[in-house]
């Protein structure tokens, strides 16, 4: 069944691999047969083990095999297109993510086939998506958020098939990623719209802290220290009324809702008697009170430079661009 020739210039790896999709090609083995062990190989062909596990992987993460622990491995699909398999994790599924995920999808086209995980910002969840993955995929596309020991896991894969988006810190510098710079981004965006903030008499930044990225709060905080504006942080708004003249800064979408619902219980009117600058860009935002400001980075344009990162094999850090856009609400 496995073939190999010495002299030709074809790794032996290669030839393991070719040796088998031909055998299923020719329904020699057919699907949910066990393959050869890795010993028999070994012994068979006097190979070394790595050798034999290089090419057992490689076919593992094309699907074309798959491994049951202390008893081999097994035809898991006839379909034995070269085709590459990556893992892509991300926090949660909403609007915008929806729009990176169909960009990311749209730029790899049919290069591979992606299977999209969600961790919830659970540790545990996050840690046993990583641990299930691990040797089943050619390239893990990983959004961390702020997890505690995101790290550590995301270590445990191979060094060169990882690619980090949206959120990175300093314990990941050593693997490519596309990401926001969160303290830039707020802060430049709030800079940009200054000459509209300067006629109200307070900022309030709602930061629960759980899902939000520190550096916003950082960036608030020294955005308002450089231009003096008087300011505050709350992590949540329940039960309290909207304070006049005042800008709410909002990443979170449902406390968007809850500013927008008491101000109108209040009779307050939005762009006039306080404003709002809510965080991450959505078609909605458009038409809501005839337009929310928004400061959001361009998910498309974050998941066209991550896919074509992976397709040229590019291990370089990229900065998303960011914006702030102006509207009737402050």
């Amino acid at each position: 069944m496995i073939t190999l020739k010495n002299n030709n210039g074809i790794p032996k790896y290669t030839q393991i691999i070719q040796s088998i999709e031909k055998a299923i090609e020719q329904k020699v083995l057919q699907l949910n047969e066990k393959l050869p062990s890795i010993n028999k190989v070994v012994l068979t062909h006097n190979i070394s083990r790595d050798t034999v596990l290089q090419a057992y992987d490689e076919l593992k993460k094309r699907g074309v095999i798959y491994a049951i622990l202390g008893k081999g491995y097994y035809v898991k699909s006839t379909e034995i297109k070269p085709k590459k398999r990556f893992f892509l994790l991300f926090d949660e599924l909403n609007i915008f993510k929806e729009d990176l995920y169909n960009s990311i999808l749209k730029t790899i086209g049919s290069e591979a086939e992606i299977d999209l995980y969600f961790h919830h910002f659970n540790t545990n969840q996050f840690k046993k998506l990583i641990q299930e993955s691990k040797g089943n995929y050619n390239k893990y596309i990983i959004m961390p958020t702020n997890l505690i020991e995101a790290t550590e896991s995301i270590k445990t894969l191979p060094h060169k098939d990882v690619f980090i988006l949206d959120q990175t810190n300093p314990d990941l510098l050593q693997f490519p990623a596309v990401y926001q710079n969160f303290v830039k981004d707020i802060y430049d965006g709030l800079a940009k719209g200054k000459q509209h903030l300067q006629k109200y008499s307070k900022l309030t930044l709602i930061f629960p802290g759980f899902r939000e990225p520190i550096g916003l709060k950082i960036g608030f905080e020294r955005f308002c220290h450089d231009f003096n504006f008087n300011h505050e942080i709350i992590a949540d708004f329940t039960d309290i009324n909207v304070i006049q003249n005042c800008v709410y800064i909002i990443p979170s979408d449902r406390d968007l809702v809850q500013v927008i619902e008491q101000a109108k219980r209040q009779k307050l009117q939005l762009g006039v008697d306080y404003g709002i600058i809510s965080y991450n860009e959505t078609p909605l935002k458009k038409l809501v009170e005839n337009g929310i400001t928004t400061i959001s980075t361009d998910f498309e344009t974050m998941g066209k430079t991550l896919a074509e990162m992976i397709l040229k094999n590019s291990k370089t850090q990229i900065e998303n661009p960011s914006r702030i856009i102006i509207r009737n609400s402050i």
